[in-house]
């Protein structure tokens, strides 16, 4: 997800060499992320090949925010 916040959209091959996952751990990751609705899966056609764009939903860019601006609360208190 983190990888997702930065940008609008990736492809699924940017994400995988991204974050060093295998096809089949993304492809679970991924379909987890879409139940939960924190992602979005648009899957077509480069050409003849299968192209799969993922982006973060607004419920996906608020969970991400949220974890962020509460391990700055816990790792603030450290310091």
């Amino acid at each position: 997800m983190a990888n997702l916040r930065v940008v609008d959209s990736a492809d699924f091959t940017f994400l995988m060499n991204g974050t060093g996952l295998t096809w089949g751990n993304l492809s679970s990751h991924l379909s987890k992320l879409e139940d939960a609705g924190y992602v979005s899966v648009e899957k077509t056609y480069l050409g003849k090949r299968p192209y799969t764009l993922l982006s973060l939903s607004e419920d996906g860019r608020a969970a991400v925010d949220a974890y962020t601006n509460q391990m700055h609360v816990l790792l603030s208190s450290f310091l």
